[in-house]
This record gives structure tokens, sequence and C-alpha cells, in this order.
């Protein structure tokens, strides 16, 4: 008897992972893999005594590798230049990474963790003498730090193909060690010195906001 029921019990749970693992894969087979979006963001940068945000737009391309798990590689242009930023210019931004989540009929729900590369196109001025006497002239250097876009996605499916996505986020930026240098002016003989110092190393916490509107294949 015992043996019987365990046999039926054996049959029943196969018969329920059969079901559960058929639904699964007809669920999968229906979601679109490729998706196409064009993007608005919005980025907070260290001002001087505050934030400043800095609006842009981009491209997105994300891989659905089945309901739960997304590739996605993103890339975003800042155009306005800062000459009060601490890192000045303008600002690219290219991540990419992973998205996880559930998705349901109409809406889904998911978590983002996207490393990638934040570049300032006017990021370091290095200071150098014309003469010992000046004039004094600045080099400007474009800066690339690493960055990761850690935050939340919200999704809204208003028909198979189309997709609208909100994101939200904070987009850490490492600027690593650098040594600049600084100019003084020596009162004996009126000729300008150069003295190196450096920077330390430091990681900022930036908001990022983005909506998109995407087409999915």
């Amino acid at each position: 008897m015992y043996y019987r029921l365990d046999r039926r019990f054996f049959l029943l749970a196969t018969a329920l992972l059969l079901v559960m693992q058929t639904n699964a894969l007809a669920q999968s087979q229906d979601l679109r893999k490729f998706e196409i979006a064009g993007e608005f963001s919005t980025l907070e940068r260290d001002g001087f005594g505050q934030q400043q945000t800095e609006k842009g737009g981009g491209v997105r391309f994300t891989f659905n590798l089945n309901r739960i798990i997304a590739f996605e590689t993103a890339g975003y242009f800042f155009p306005r230049h800062c000459d009060f930023c601490q890192r000045g210019g303008n600002i690219s931004e290219v991540v990419a990474g992973v998205k996880i989540g559930k998705r349901f009929e109409k809406w889904g729900i998911f978590a983002k963790a996207r490393p990638g590369v934040v570049s300032f196109s006017r990021g370091e001025f290095k200071a150098f003498l014309v003469s010992p006497t000046g004039p004094v002239d600045f080099e400007v250097k474009r800066v690339n730090s690493f960055a990761t876009d850690l935050g939340g996605v919200l999704e809204f499916y208003p028909s198979p193909r189309i997709v609208t996505r909100f994101d939200a986020g904070d987009t850490m930026i490492r600027f690593g060690k650098r040594t600049i240098n600084g100019i003084s002016l020596n009162p004996v003989t009126q000729e300008f010195q150069l003295f190196p110092f450096t920077v330390p190393a430091r990681t900022t916490h930036n908001f990022q906001f983005s909506a998109s509107v995407g087409f999915r294949f």
C-alpha cells in the first residue's frame, strides 16, 4: 500500500513539474527576445557648492534571456558644457549589465546593475608655465571614470511590441587618485613656481532618472 502511495505521489509530482516547465517555456517563447529604445535621461553632477542637473538622451538595447533576467547596454550624452563643475565640459556615459525582476502581463518591476564608464570632456586642467615670469596656461584633458548604475526599473506593456520604461537609481562614479600642479609666486624673484599636490580618490553618488519608449522584436 505504501509502495502504491509513493508511486502515485511520484507520478503526480512529475506531472506537475512537467506542466510547470511547459507553462514557463510557453511564456518564454511568447516573450520577444530583443528590445531597442530611445531614452530621455537626467544626471546629477558635482558643482561648486551645489548639484547640477544635466539633461540628455541616449539609446538602449536589451536582450531578454527569459521573463526574469535580461542583459542590456545603454549609451547617453549630456550636451551642456558646465564651466563651474568639479569635472567640466559635457558628459558621455556607456553602461552594460543585467536586469532581474518580475514580469506580469501588463507591467514589470526589476532591479538593475550596470557597470560602465562616464566621460567628462573637460574633466581636468593641467597648469604649466609659458615662461618663469608667466603667463600661466592650462592644458585641458578628458577624464574617463569607472561608474556603476544601480537602481530600479518599472515597465509597462501597452502591446506585445511596445514597452514604456522608467528608471531611477544611483550612478556611482569612481575618480582615481591623481597629482596636479598648483601655482605660486615667489615674492623675491617675482617668478611663478609650480608645486605638485595629490588629490585623493573618491566616489560620488549621482541620481539618474530615465524615461523611454522601446520596440520589441
